[in-house]
């Protein structure tokens, strides 16, 4: 069983790499300023690529911060829809996710 500070360090180390992982991206997406029309293209579908990630990485932020605030409130393991506990091999897989699985299914 997983206890409750390693769940939140778990959430703070992902919380770290997401928001390496977003100055990357900011870093990249910054970088290109080809003259050449056809390099021109190809940056700017990478961008929308890079966007998308950032976009995706962004919302994965929203989520652990939502889920760190229910570390510090003690409602962390708890379906935040029924009240019923998260179980254990959810957590495992998805360590910020709000709902249990029945909720989930619901959504």
């Amino acid at each position: 069983m997983t206890s409750i500070d390693q769940r939140k360090a778990q959430l703070l180390k992902r919380l770290a790499e997401l928001d390496e992982r977003l100055h990357d991206i900011e870093a990249e997406l910054d970088t290109h300023q080809s003259k050449d029309w056809g390099e021109l293209a190809a940056e700017r579908e990478d961008d929308e690529v890079l966007e998308g990630l950032g976009v995706a990485g962004q919302e994965e932020i929203v989520r652990i911060r939502a889920a760190l605030q229910r570390v510090r409130e003690g409602e962390y393991g708890y379906c935040t829809k029924c009240g019923d506990e998260v179980s254990e091999a959810r957590l495992d897989v998805l360590p910020d996710t709000p709902f249990c699985k029945t909720c989930a299914a619901s959504l």
